[in-house]
């Protein structure tokens, strides 16, 4: 069950402008995915976070999987995904079931993503590669993009914690995803009211590990804009992903899902995400999606 939120009570500051349009999309296309992932009694991110590019990413053979059951042991203020310390036991037989909705399907580009399970002595490493295990044996084809928390704790030492980060993203690139995203979702000042329990430092590091682990395998991050961060701030996050060697990038505007949750500071204007796109291209990024529907999927399997 969700906690109370203090945001509660706050009401949303404005309308959605008019350049907030949800694809309409295909409504059988919608209709046929939503059915074989009740079938199949899993969960997906398009649906647990009300992602209002669903349809139009069913429709190009795309769908994004939310491994290790439907409630997170993090209580990040933007997610519609439920909070709770206590999530249900690990369900061996999750994987399979991924494996069979993405053959039924006909899915051509997957991607993994998983609440946070820091009550696993693997915080969840070992859901990516069953999940990734299964769908290749199932259909061998099919291109394989992972989204993954932090993998961080367990430790009071901080050498022992980034060490242990270290294995369990090992873990998961030696099983060869496409892409390996983690995204850093908002800029540094607004960490610790968007993101409890993560940290900036963490998330540039883990990023840092993966280009440094596996060279080969391209890193992706993204940013939701529209709480409360400045231009320069945002471009300063830019720089940071770079840094870390950050390849792919995703900016979109955040919507609320609801009173519960951490309101909109501002909606972002399609000129300025174009603009910010354009810095970012200029950074180096290799591939940039940025517009106020953009989210970390959106296109994931195209090129450029």
């Amino acid at each position: 069950m969700a906690r109370p939120s203090r945001y509660s009570a706050i009401a949303p500051a404005e309308r959605l402008p008019a350049w907030i349009r949800s694809p309409v999309g295909n409504a059988s296309d919608l209709e046929r995915v939503q059915g074989v992932v009740k079938q199949q009694r899993l969960h997906t991110i398009c649906e647990e976070g009300r992602c209002p590019n669903r349809a139009e990413c069913y429709a190009a053979g795309t769908a994004t999987f939310l491994l290790g059951g439907s409630i997170c042991t993090r209580s990040c203020a933007f997610c519609q995904v439920d909070k709770g310390l206590a999530p249900e036991p690990v369900d061996g037989l999750e994987p399979e079931r991924v494996a069979e909705a993405v053959a039924t399907l006909g899915l051509t580009y997957v991607v993994l993503t998983g609440v946070a399970r820091d009550d696993l002595d693997d915080h969840g490493a070992s859901l990516f590669t069953s999940a990734m295990a299964a769908i290749r044996r199932r259909t061998p084809g099919v291109a394989i993009e992972v989204l993954t928390p932090d993998f961080w704790g367990g430790y009071r030492e901080e050498a022992e914690a980034i060490a242990a980060q270290r294995r369990r993203l090992e873990v998961v690139l030696a099983a060869e995803p496409v892409c390996f995203n983690h995204n850093l979702e908002t800029v540094e000042r607004l960490q610790a009211e968007v993101r409890r329990g993560a940290t900036y430092p963490r998330s540039l590091g883990l990023l840092a590990a993966a280009r440094q682990l596996a060279p080969h395998i391209p890193t992706k991050s993204g940013l939701m804009l529209g709480l409360g961060e400045t231009r320069a701030e945002v471009i300063a996050a830019l720089h940071d992903l770079r840094a870390a060697g950050c390849q792919r990038l995703t900016l979109g505007q955040y919507l609320r899902p609801s009173l519960a949750h951490i309101p909109v500071a501002r909606y972002w204007t399609p000129a300025e995400f174009e603009e910010l796109g354009a810095i970012a291209r200029e950074l180096g990024f290799e591939q940039v999606r940025s517009g106020p529907l953009v989210r970390s999927s959106y296109h994931a399997g195209e090129a450029g």
